[in-house]
């Protein structure tokens, strides 16, 4: 077999390696395993992505095989739901198979182990097999129907599939140990007696097996070589290897765990999400707020962001719950250099140009993205004389540090004038309903020639020529971070204003252009794009992906109420204000001497001292880092907020701080720009290869040599005389276009600042 093309950086990747070098294995050969009686949720995206990838960075193959063993709650819907939704993350199955064909199969093994003595019909009912169990400190009771002939035994098994006994009233159990300290392994039940249709073999089959009895059979019919599960299975491996041992199953397959992924406000359980759909609290299995990946995907988030949060995330054997702002910054970070801008009005509030003419319309020179993204394009927005704003962008009576539009204040209109409000204009009840402004006709482009700048800068759109479109705020479907914990039902966590529809939107017109899957950016807003089921050319519907900034983040640093207490209060808490409690005076006092040792000798931000000081094996990596790169604050950074994200155990990855070192070098010495790093970073993982031969073999080296972007400067200036002209006449914001222009054209290589100021100074020639 061939080296690998990629070498994922944690514990299952390294046993996968160490068992071909072993010659334990050919061929790797994994499973996606879902049962079909929902639809797959974010939990289920990481599992596909690390069955799929690590069959791919090892040359092997992945099958998609239906667990579909309980036909009461399955259902071709929820099939042809989990297929989609795989294709949708990027990945394509080797073989298409079914646990229920399995099921002669299943029967015949059963019987096997009826005949060797290990297997017998028990009567007890559901509640008696329970009582008969014990508990993890008292062993179980045997069954009365435990010592059964082997001939009673195969005859009762036959009859229980030829459908003479009701639901419930024989079970099939292995004989094994009601005294097993494994609670599991106290004669656990192999097959139940159940008269329901099943979706793909009508009601050939009465008698059922449980997921315990076909889970390993099933990986060895299929030659598994690394049946990979979450943790709450560790305890069910004994009898997976149990079963496959004493049915002499040649190579038998071998169950490996890692941590389900738990998110914060989040439920993954997919009884209590089929809870929500019933009970009408979510409009389905695709509602937007819901955590499955139709609805993430009818809400806007991309495949691509979806992987990298599962890359993110990796792979540990320690059970948590991971904070949902790591999943949104993967798609804020994905949205980022993807979505164009475009200005919207969600709540707007009428402005009128006093001194502007009634008929005249600009078309304004607006860019589609940041200075720091490299694209390029640019839009024309109308400016009217009747324009929409923010409600929230004006008060009446504002208080300190409000620099958006008051009485008699002047502010910038992105893209286009500074306007001032002279009159307000109020309706019967008090409510502001229009503002009477006038604009500097001197200010176009959002620059002054006297060098004066308002505080504020003001979105808008024009009122006759804006689009008008339904908006759908969605936000987390959980007010609690922890929603299925404690006694309270989950329910009662619901957050009331996961949704907020807006019906008055208005729209900038440009989208009118744009395919009815683009991405934008709302400026200010936050991002979105048009609902694919309810929005039309005739009616626009846009979905929010997800705001601009995590303000669930801001609203958990607010102090905690005020507890009674006769202590009476420090004078001097560290932090008070943004913490509820101090990091540093948790740390045990070896924790503490760590800490003040990073800090006195490296001046570390706290945050990043504290985790070093908790975790040793990641001080050591940052300390081998420093040693080859003498940029501490950085490598702190690096080592705790992206190392950390990677693996939970720094021996796992295929490279050491040296390597992290350099990487950091590499962009103090302007070589690669900090976004080009993560691309660098993710490869160093993958691969394990040095990252100067990364950046080099990539050609990612960043363009900071003046004598060559000049001439990609001048040429781009010639090509577009018309946006110079434009820029000189005062159209500033076309700096943006350039830019786009310049990036494009060095592949995003270019260094930002220099790139800025040797197209500002060939435009002011």
């Amino acid at each position: 077999m061939s080296e690998p093309t990629k070498k994922p950086a944690n514990f299952i990747a390294d046993i996968i390696e160490a068992d071909l070098k072993a010659g334990k294995h050919d061929v790797i050969i994994t499973r996606f395993p879902p049962e079909p009686n929902g639809y797959p949720h974010i939990g289920h995206a990481q599992s596909v992505w690390l069955n799929f990838e690590l069959a791919d960075a090892f040359g092997g193959q992945t099958n998609l095989r239906f667990d579909d063993t309980n036909p009461e709650t399955e259902d071709i819907e929820y099939v042809n739901a989990i297929k989609r939704d795989i294709k949708w993350l990027g990945y394509e199955w080797e073989r298409e198979l079914y646990a229920s064909d399995y099921f002669e199969q299943l029967y015949q093994w059963a019987v096997q182990l009826i005949k060797d003595g290990k297997a017998y019909v028990d009567d007890l009912n559901e509640e008696e097999i329970r009582a008969y169990r014990g508990t993890v400190t008292e062993p179980g009771k045997a069954s009365p129907y435990r010592n059964r002939s082997v001939e009673e035994n195969l005859d009762l098994f036959a009859r229980m599939k030829a459908g003479e006994f009701g639901d419930g009233e024989k079970v099939l159990r292995a004989k094994i140990d009601m005294a097993h300290v494994n609670m599991k392994m106290r004669d656990p039940l192999m097959y139940r007696i159940r008269h329901a249709h099943h979706y793909r073999h009508g009601d050939n089959w009465c008698l059922y097996p449980m997921y315990d009895w076909a889970h390993g059979q099933s990986d060895a019919i299929e030659g598994i070589t690394h049946s990979i599960c979450t943790l709450e299975f560790e305890n069910n491996r004994e009898l997976y290897d149990w079963f496959v041992d004493n049915l002499g199953i040649e190579k038998p397959p071998h169950q490996y765990e890692f941590a389900r992924l738990n998110l914060e406000y989040t439920i993954t359980s997919k009884r209590k999400l089929l809870r929500l759909v019933n009970e009408g609290k979510v409009a389905g299995w695709d509602d937007p707020r819901m955590p499955t990946l139709s609805a993430q995907r009818r809400r806007g988030v991309t495949p691509e962001a979806i992987r990298a949060f599962a890359r993110k995330v990796g792979v540990t054997r320690v059970n948590g719950r991971i904070d949902l702002g790591v999943f949104e910054h993967a798609i804020r970070d994905d949205l980022n250099f993807r979505a164009p801008r475009v200005m919207a009005v969600l709540k707007p509030l009428k402005v009128v140009i006093t001194n502007y003419p009634e008929d005249q319309v600009e078309w304004l020179e607006a860019p589609y993205w940041p200075h720091d993204v490299p694209n390029e394009g640019s839009r024309t927005v109308p400016f009217s004389r009747e324009l929409l704003i923010e409600q929230d962008d004006f008060m009446e009576d504002p208080p300190k540090k409000f620099f958006r539009l008051a009485p008699g204040r002047e502010v910038r209109l992105r893209y286009g004038y500074f306007i001032t409000c002279d009159e307000v204009i109020n309706n019967d009840d008090g409510q502001v309903i229009e503002l009477r402004c006038s604009y500097d006709p001197a200010t176009k482009g959002g620059d002054a020639p006297d060098g004066r700048s308002p505080k504020g800068t003001l979105h808008w759109v024009s009122a006759t020529h804006s689009v008008p479109a339904e908006v759908r705020l969605y936000d987390r479907l959980f007010a609690s971070p922890t929603p299925d914990e404690g006694e309270e039902d989950f329910i009662t966590h619901l957050n009331p204003e996961s949704l907020v529809v807006l019906k008055n939107a208005r729209v900038e017109p440009s989208v009118l252009d744009d395919p009815a899957d683009t991405r934008y950016q709302f400026e200010r807003q936050g991002y979105f794009w048009r609902d694919p089921e309810d929005s039309s050319e005739d009616a626009l519907v846009f979905n929010r992906i997800i705001s601009l900034r995590d303000s669930w983040a801001k609203r958990a640093k607010q102090p905690a109420p005020p507890r009674s207490s006769s202590k009476p209060k420090p004078e001097n808490t560290r932090n008070q204000s943004q913490e509820r409690r101090d990091p540093v005076a948790e740390l045990s006092a070896v924790e503490k001497a760590r800490f003040d040792h990073l800090n006195q000798r490296f001046d570390l931000q706290d945050e990043e001292a504290v985790v070093l000081a908790r975790e040793p094996k990641f001080a050591d990596l940052f300390l081998e880092a420093v040693a080859a790169h003498d940029n501490p604050q950085a490598l702190a950074n690096w080592t705790v907020h992206e190392l950390r994200a990677a693996t939970s155990e720094p021996s796992a990855l295929p490279f050491g701080g040296a390597a992290l070192g350099q990487l950091v070098a590499l962009i103090d010495a302007n070589t690669i720009s900090t976004r080009i790093a993560k691309d660098v970073f993710e490869e160093m993982l993958n691969t394990g290869e040095a990252p100067e031969a990364i950046v080099e073999k990539r050609g990612l080296k960043q363009v900071s040599d003046a004598d060559v972007l000049v001439p990609v400067v001048e040429e781009i200036l010639d090509r577009f005389p018309d946006k110079v002209a434009q820029y000189r006449d005062g159209k500033t914001g076309l700096i943006g276009f350039f830019m786009g222009q310049l990036m494009r054209e060095t592949k995003g290589q270019a260094d930002p600042g220099l790139a800025k100021s040797l197209l500002q100074a060939k435009l002011g020639a």
